[in-house]
Parts: structure tokens; sequence; C-alpha cells
């Protein structure tokens, strides 16, 4: 009997332990979805319940006995509601929101439980304490008990018929397994809410091992069914693949509630075994649990991949394998700077200079990479004549001076094997040094590993560019799944999210031909709805709204005041005179007085300011009567 009573308690315990982490577990990753929030009230009232009576059935004195056992009429309370609140927001994912009724009935429920609770202190709920009966203490019933228990089994009902209408309005075969998952593990809150003892403490006096299983098998059962109820509310609003979903809720299961449980178990045993037998155990008790903790979490960190592969990943194993690894290997610009500033050191340190640098050449014009040092080039002002002097030398290939400087040219291969200048290695203060067939030597391997730096981080960009659209768009179809596993009118939504880098690109292009041309007539901002709404004004003509939303934009990146040719009109003024003056770079870089290079980075940064407008108006969708009509 001592067996199953220490066995009962470390259940319990679990029971207790396993509800907590699950109740975490739903406040940190999917607390926003109703159903999740609902579900999460009722694992609040499990932890309630059985850590009350973990902690009052180990209770030494009588007091503290009672506290502990009143304690828990406040989770008992509360379930029913709860448990009606979910079932009232599972129903709703089916596409059947409460019409009234239910959401009436619910506020009731909670209603009632906070009288039920008032009542608690007083004694009207439940009675005194029965410290002396067996197989357990509990508190005896009053006729408030049997209001509750009315109460209890109305609302335990409604929440039931509203399970079983969510079961058959589920459509297909995915959506009524989950269901049907929480159907079953539903169950488990009514096992461990109902106070047993109240209507059966003769049977469990007379049948006291009868009564033990019972309690061990329904507190087994009972930490079973949660984690089964975790498992399909884990599916609930969360815009993951299913393989991730299932992959995460296990792992925090095993790192969680497996862990602390065996660790509990391990000490209560160790605990119980050293009294039974007189043996000092009191410092074991901590060893035990600090090993035990520390096994555990490797254990889980040394199996759980492989687990994870046999487990959840199916007939995806290769290509998430190559997903992982990509992960591992990429390297980021910060890992990219750090490796350069590596080789510049090295090359300062062999060859005893003040400084080196490396720019890279793009469209825009000359971009400093990373420098180290004391160098000339300053990083603000992009040098022009510096871009000119590449200009003149770089199709020779080879080192050359500029001023105190020498610049290594940077060559790969385009696409037919003709040299490519990708960039230049500048090394500070130089020029005048005599270089022996030693120090050349250094320098031509360091310029390799800078180019293949570069090479790597051209590539990589691209990689960087093609992963962020895919991943706006494998976003949205994440989010249709997660609306669409229960409620399949989630798929029926027409909002298409727009990546930021996408729309600033249409809105470049159509600005380059503003004045007319395919990027203008055939861009994708025709569709929105402020260009749409502006059709009437302009007789259909699409090309002639969509320059007025244009137009509008940049007025709206236009500082107040009379225009001038300050640092704080330079978006205006590129805007202004590129795209609707049709300026030339060299003329606009000589009128603002900047190099082309920075004027590239202006220009840029401006145009992200006129689709942040456009933007705006889109989701205002009331300024369009105030635009003016295009010439």
């Amino acid at each position: 009997m001592g067996v199953l009573i220490t066995i009962n308690q470390i259940l319990m315990a679990g029971v207790a332990i396993t509800a907590f982490s699950l109740l975490l577990y739903s406040l940190t990753f999917n607390l926003r979805e109703r159903v999740a929030r609902s579900f999460a009230m009722i694992l609040f009232c499990l932890v309630v319940i059985y850590s009350a009576e973990s902690l009052a059935s180990v209770a030494p004195r009588r007091e503290e006995l009672e506290l502990w056992l009143r304690l828990q009429w406040v989770g008992i309370v509360f379930l029913p509601s709860a448990y009606l609140h979910f079932s009232d927001a599972l129903l709703a994912t089916t596409g059947k929101p409460s019409r009234g009724k239910r959401r009436w009935a619910i506020r009731l429920s909670y209603v009632l439980a906070v009288l039920f609770l008032a009542m608690l202190p007083l004694g009207l709920l439940v009675g005194e304490l029965a410290a002396d009966s067996q197989p357990a203490p509990y508190l005896k019933p009053v006729l408030g008990t049997d209001l509750f228990m009315l109460v209890y089994f109305v609302s335990i009902g409604m929440a039931w018929y509203n399970f079983v209408r969510a079961f058959r309005r589920s459509a297909t075969g995915t959506s009524k397994r989950r269901i049907g998952y929480l159907l079953v593990g539903s169950i488990a809150p009514v096992l461990g809410s109902f106070p047993f003892l109240l209507f059966s403490s003769n049977f469990a006096a007379q049948h006291r091992l009868t009564f033990w299983v019972f309690s061990v098998l329904t507190n087994f059962l009972v930490g079973g069914l949660v984690v089964m109820m975790a498992y399909s509310v884990a599916f609930f609003g969360v815009a993951l693949p299913d393989r991730t979903i299932k992959s995460r809720l296990f792992k925090w299961i095993l790192r969680g509630p497996v862990t602390a449980s065996i660790t509990l178990a391990l000490t209560t045993i160790l605990r119980r075994a050293g009294e039974l037998y007189g043996l000092p155990y009191n410092a074991l008790v901590p060893i035990v649990m600090v090993a035990t903790i520390l096994t555990g979490q490797y254990l889980v960190t040394l199996t759980f991949p492989m687990l994870e592969r046999w487990l959840f990943y199916g007939k995806d194993k290769d290509e998430i394998e190559v997903l992982r690894n990509l992960e591992q290997r990429l390297i980021t610009r910060n890992d990219l700077r750090q490796f350069l500033e590596m080789i510049l050191a090295a090359v300062c340190d062999r060859l005893q200079v003040r400084g080196a640098y490396v720019a890279a050449l793009k469209s825009e014009g000359l971009e400093i990479v990373v420098r180290v040092g004391k160098t000339f080039f300053d990083e603000d002002q992009n040098p022009v004549d510096l871009e000119s002097v590449i200009r003149a030398n770089h199709l020779s290939l080879e080192m050359f001076n500029w001023g105190d400087d020498i610049l290594i040219p940077l060559v790969d291969q385009d696409e037919e094997g003709a040299p490519d200048l990708i960039g230049l290695l500048g090394i500070t203060g130089a020029a005048g040094m005599r270089l022996d067939e030693d120090q050349i030597q250094v320098i031509n391997n360091f310029s390799e590993r800078v180019l293949l730096a570069l090479k790597d981080r051209r590539l990589q960009e691209g990689v960087f560019r093609s992963i962020s659209e895919l991943a706006t768009k494998a976003a949205y179809i994440q989010q249709l799944q997660a609306a669409g596993r229960y409620d399949q009118s989630g798929l029926l939504s027409d909002e298409i999210p727009l990546a930021a880098a996408d729309f600033s690109q249409w809105v470049k292009d159509a600005l380059s031909h503003y004045w007319g041309g395919p990027k203008l007539t055939e861009s994708p901002l025709t569709k929105l709805k402020i260009v749409q709404a502006m059709l009437s004004r302009y007789d259909g003509n699409t090309s002639n709204a969509l320059r007025a939303i244009l137009r509008e934009a940049i007025e709206r990146v236009r500082p107040e005041g009379e225009r001038r040719f300050t640092g704080e009109w330079v978006l205006y003024n590129i805007l202004e005179m590129k795209f609707l003056e049709g300026k030339k770079v060299r003329e606009i870089a000589m009128r603002l007085a900047m190099s082309e290079a920075d004027l590239y980075r202006k220009q840029r940064v401006a145009i992200e300011a006129v689709a942040k407008a456009i933007l705006e108006m889109e989701t205002q969708n009331g300024h369009t009567n105030e635009l003016p009509k295009s010439e």
C-alpha cells in the first residue's frame, strides 16, 4: 500500500509539473489564439488542483492540510468555466462563432465561479476537514457542494456538446483526427478535477487497495491526456510547418516535464528509502537532483536530433538536412567583415604599413567594405578621382599606385570567361616601398583570399535576396495553413503580403519610366487600391493614375518651406531632378556637391521613403481625393 501511495504522490506532482510546463508553452508560442488562451486557463486550474493535492499529501499539520485542500478548490471551481470557454473557442474555429447564447453562457459560468469562490472561505462550498478519514483526508460536502456539482455537470455537458459539434463540422480527415485527439484528451480535466472522495468515501475506506490503484491509474492517464490536448492545441494559429510544431513541443516536453518528473521521482524514492532503512540521505538528495537534471539535459541534447529525424522529418530528411547545413555554414555580413579585418591586419603586420582597405565595385559605384588602421580613404565621402583612376587602370589588371597607396585589382571571371573587376585591395603608404619577391607573393596570397571573400559576398547577397523573397511567400503559405487547419474560410482571404524589398524595387522601376514606359504601365503597383480608386479621375488611364500616386508620394517626402539645396532637401531634390526632370547622374551629383556613389546611396534611401509613403496612402485609403491630376 505504501508503494502505491508513493507512486500516486509522484504522479500527482508529475501532472502538476506537466500542466505548468505546458502552460508556459502555451503562453510563449500561441497566446494570441483564443483556443490556446482558453486552454491555458484549463492548464492553470490543473496546476492549482494537482499542486495543492500534492502538497496536501505530505502536509505534516492539520492546519496546512486543510489550507491546501481548500486551495485545491480554487482550481476546481474555475475549471468548468474554463472547460466551457475552451469548447466554445474550438467550435468557433470550425466556422461556427457564437451568436450570443454561448457567449452569455460562458460569462454566466464565470460569474457563478466567482460566487462559489466567495463561498469557499465561509465554509458554504465545502465543510470541515475529515482529517482521519481513510484512505485519505478530504473536505466534507455541504449544500453548496451539491449546488456546485449541478453547475459542474451542466457546464461539462455543454462543453462536450460543443466538442461533438466541432468534430462533426470538421471537413477533412486531418482536422477530424486532431479534434478527435482533443475529444479524448478533454477527459483529463474531468478526471483530474472531480472530487471523488466527497461522494465515495465509504467505498474508498472499504476498498483501499482498489482506491489507490484507481488513483494511480487516473493520475497516469490524466498526464497522458493533458499532453494529447496540448499536442492538438499547439497547431492552432501557429504559422509553422506541422513537423516544426511537433518537434518543438516534443523537445519542450523532454526538457521540461520528463526531466523534472524523473528528478522528482528519484529524490522522492531516495528520501523514502532513507526513512525506511534509517540511512542518512540529506547529503545525497541535492547530488542526485543536480546529476539527474544535468544528465537529462545532456541526453536530450545528444539524442534529440536523431529522434527528430526519425519521428518528424519523414520523406523530407534530405531537404531539411540541406537547409540545416545552410543555416550553419552561411557567412553573414558581420562574419565576412571580421574575416576581411583579420586579413587586412595581417597585411599591415607583414608589410609594416599604417593601414589597408577593401573596396567593392557595385552598380551604384564604389563601396568600402572594411578598412583597418589609418587610411586616406574617407568612408563618408567616396572619392570620385579614385573611381576615375580605377576606370583608367583596371584594364591592365595589375597592381598600380594611387598617391601613397598601392591598389591591387581583384578580378573574377564573368559568365563568358572574360575578366571582371569586382573590387580593390588598397594598402596605404606602400607606394614608396621597394617590395621584394616575398612581399609581392604575400600581397598576391592575401589578395586571393580577399577576392574569394568578395566572390562569396556577392554570391551570398543573391542567396539572401532569394531567401528573403521566399520567406515572405512561405510565411504567407504558412499563415494560410495555420488559418485553414480547422477553419477553411481562412484560405479564402484575399490579402497577400508585400515584401518590402520587392515593393521598393517596384517603386524604383515605376519612377525610372515616370514619363512613360513598360515599367510604369505594367507595374504591379497598378493593382494597389489607391491606384484603382484614381482610375475614374483619369478616364481609366492606369499610367496617369499611378503617375499621380507617385507624384503625391514624392511630395510627401518634401520638407516644408521653399525648396533649397541643403542636407534636409537632399532626398526630395534627388527624386525631383532624377525622375521628374530626367537629369543625368553626373549633373545631379555636381549640383548637390556629392560623389556619384554617395548619390546612389541617397537615391536608394529616397526611393524607400517614397515606397513608405505609398504604403501609408494605401493603408489610410483616404488621401486619394486630394491627389493632383497629372499633366
